[in-house]
């Protein structure tokens, strides 16, 4: 039986998220792998970290948590949609979501939360019709947008923003592509 590398967009993801994890030191991982804290468009690193602080994880709890919604989801999103529309979703979801976190907030990001919440809310689209909003949608969006409501409330270092940022690309994606590859 042979090992096949059937998500390639999720599990180069993965991959490049461990090697950050263990290879990188904490000055490197601030530097390099969180998002701006401001709008700073005549800096080329502003570009780069726009997309790079999702590689970027505080610690293995953190990953493993971030990688375990992406790995469970992500093969048959990238299945459904074809690779390049995952990676663009990724992509445009890492951008979205650190421009409008550098536009509101002066804190920084790091991880793939965005990314595994988009995820979340794209697979309830997974059997869409004409028409129709498939009611699973309507569940895992009650259920996320209350949790993460609820979760503003409490002190912590979760950007529960990321978390909704994340949803709505991932919705809004949903509804546009409706299952179409």
């Amino acid at each position: 039986m042979k090992i096949k590398y059937n998500a390639p967009v999720i599990l180069t993801y993965t991959i490049i998220t461990i090697c950050v994890l263990v290879l990188c030191s904490r000055a490197t991982m601030v530097a390099y792998f969180t998002s701006p804290s401001l709008l700073a468009f005549s800096t080329p690193n502003f570009y780069a970290r726009l997309l790079s602080y999702i590689a970027g994880h505080g610690d293995w709890a953190h990953l493993s948590g971030n990688i375990t919604i992406i790995l469970l989801v992500g093969p048959l999103l990238e299945e459904k949609y074809g690779s390049g529309k995952l990676f663009e979703m990724i992509v445009v979801t890492a951008v979205i979501t650190g421009l409008f976190n550098a536009f509101f907030f002066s804190n920084s990001l790091m991880g793939g939360s965005g990314i595994a919440f988009m995820l979340i809310l794209l697979s309830s689209f997974s059997n869409i019709r004409s028409g129709q909003i498939p009611l699973t949608f309507i569940l895992i969006a009650l259920i996320f947008i209350g949790s993460e409501v609820i979760s503003i409330l409490k002190i912590d270092q979760i950007s529960q923003f990321s978390h909704l940022a994340g949803g709505g690309v991932g919705a809004g994606y949903g509804f546009l592509r409706g299952g179409r590859r």
